[in-house]
């Protein structure tokens, strides 16, 4: 490694601690502390897509290793679900420039996901789930650690309620019920995307956007187009024009739910309905 990509790799380290301080550092480690996300002794699979979000989160969690008094260990687990050489390389590229190092495994998800015509990008998340809690279990660790953040919390809320039926939440941790002993985390829960975004155009780094197939086929602008997720960041992006803090009041209402006011509600996967405390009110 060259000294200019030494100082790149230091200088984007650098900037999460002094000048994204606030939009970055902070909510992660709110996330960190107010969840419990760590604890002594943990293993850590933190599982790097390539994107600017897993990637992020594998520097992150590489800083608060080195500040924290809290032992744990991390491995950067990479799951190769058949990319193109071009996107492997350019992976594998940025995980050298920011010094994360990687354990790769390699997979077919992409080429069993794109042989169903109804939800591919459903099929492919759910088996990713399953190999990458597989893998990271082989490997020794205890959670998993993905990169989902404070938008991808607030989209799914709004998802659920229009196109679900359902008001349903991203938890910032959730225990595996098919691995046991397994817990997946979210130590990216309190941080916005859009600062992720501004991280990394500030430092001059490019990352994977969506590389399966199926975007490769029809374009990355007509597969976002076309999801419902897409729909959901524009409506969210129209009502911020008016209420900046509409994200956060979506945010806090996940957190003061009140179901004294649900005329029915779901508790592990059974409903019930408000019919069977209404008597106790009197």
């Amino acid at each position: 490694m060259d000294l200019q990509q030494a100082e790149r790799w230091q200088l984007a380290e650098r900037s999460l601690g002094k000048k994204y301080r606030k939009e970055i550092w902070n909510p992660f480690i709110e996330a960190v502390k107010r969840y419990e996300l760590i604890e002594p002794g943990d293993k850590i699979a933190v599982c790097v897509s390539g994107g600017k979000d897993s990637m992020m989160l594998a520097v992150l969690m590489r800083m608060l290793r080195r500040f924290t008094e809290v032992p744990f260990e991390v491995v950067n687990l990479v799951m190769d679900p058949g990319y193109t050489p071009e996107n492997r390389k350019k992976l594998e590229e940025n995980a050298a420039l920011l010094q994360v190092p990687i354990t790769v495994f390699e997979t077919d998800i992409f080429r069993v996901a794109n042989k169903t015509e109804k939800s591919p990008c459903y099929l492919c998340a759910r088996m990713r789930r399953g190999h990458l809690y597989a893998k990271a279990k082989e490997l020794g660790c205890n959670k998993i650690a993905l990169g989902h953040h404070f938008s991808d919390v607030i989209e799914t809320t709004v998802m659920a309620m229009f196109y679900s039926s359902q008001l349903q939440g991203m938890m910032p941790k959730v225990k595996s019920l098919n691995f046991e002993g397994m817990e997946l985390i979210r130590p990216l829960y309190c941080v916005n995307e859009k600062d992720i975004v501004a991280w990394a155009r500030y430092n001059g780094l490019s990352f994977l956007q969506c590389a399966c197939r199926f975007t490769e086929q029809f374009g990355d602008e007509a597969h976002q187009g076309a999801s419902k997720r897409q729909e959901v960041k524009e409506l969210i992006r129209t009502l911020k024009q008016k209420d900046p803090d509409i994200e956060k009041s979506i945010f806090s209402a996940i957190h003061n739910v009140c179901l004294d006011t649900f005329p029915a509600y779901k508790t592990k996967g059974e409903l019930h309905s408000f019919l069977e405390r209404y008597d106790e009110t009197e």
